[in-house]
């Protein structure tokens, strides 16, 4: 077999002048290619290189729209913790309704949650009008606990007896008529005997009484 001699090779003195263009940028400069501005002719096509101007993408600006989505997102959790809130208190005194909107209209309507802003005064003078003096009585009655537990002489709650409030009111000026009006309530009340207008004149003397020394 016939050996082939290598011959040296030399590199032109102006070879690097051939690797200037941007095809040979391996520097990771920060640079956008694109046509140059103006050029429309096929000469600057034909030969499969047209000019390209260097523009630094950096002088650009670019919207980031993952802000519009993180934005919609908490929007979007906003309203619906907003709405679990509408519905579980609904019906409930709370930042957007009034206890004062709601009327009571019966004894029973009246709870812990909305004594405070009932007008008992009210239901009294319907009471009488109606001559219901029994009913007169109980409103008399939760007239003077709504006024002791704005005192912060008692903690009005719905299930607590008669005795727990007497038990509050203990070794206070107003342990002996409270307890006299407990019994004038149990009596009337829960014993169901129809009292007469004088008979209620009485009681209703000593819870007026009463009222008077608790404010």
């Amino acid at each position: 077999m016939e050996a082939y001699a290598q011959s040296p090779r030399k590199f032109d003195s102006d070879f690097k002048s051939r690797y200037s263009n941007d095809k040979f940028n391996y520097e990771g400069n920060d640079v956008v290619g694109s046509t140059k501005k103006g050029s429309g002719n096929y000469e600057a096509y034909k030969n499969g290189d047209p000019e390209i101007e260097e523009d630094n993408n950096t002088e650009g600006f670019d919207f980031d729209f993952s802000y519009i989505n993180i934005i919609f997102y908490i929007a979007l959790i906003i309203a619906i913790i907003f709405l679990a809130y509408l519905l579980i208190n609904e019906g409930r005194p709370g930042l957007f309704n009034s206890k004062k909107s709601k009327k009571i209209d019966s004894d029973e309507a009246i709870t812990a949650e909305n004594i405070e802003n009932t007008d008992i005064n009210a239901l009294i003078t319907n009471a009488e009008t109606n001559n219901d003096y029994r009913l007169a009585i109980r409103f008399y009655y939760l007239l003077v606990l709504k006024n002791m537990s704005l005192k912060k002489l008692i903690k009005f709650e719905d299930d607590k007896t008669n005795s727990e409030y007497l038990n509050e009111l203990y070794n206070t000026p107003y342990s002996k008529d409270f307890s006299y009006g407990s019994y004038l309530y149990n009596y009337i009340w829960y014993g169901e005997f129809p009292i007469s207008t004088e008979q209620y004149t009485r009681a209703k003397i000593h819870f007026t009484n009463l009222l008077n020394l608790v404010k």
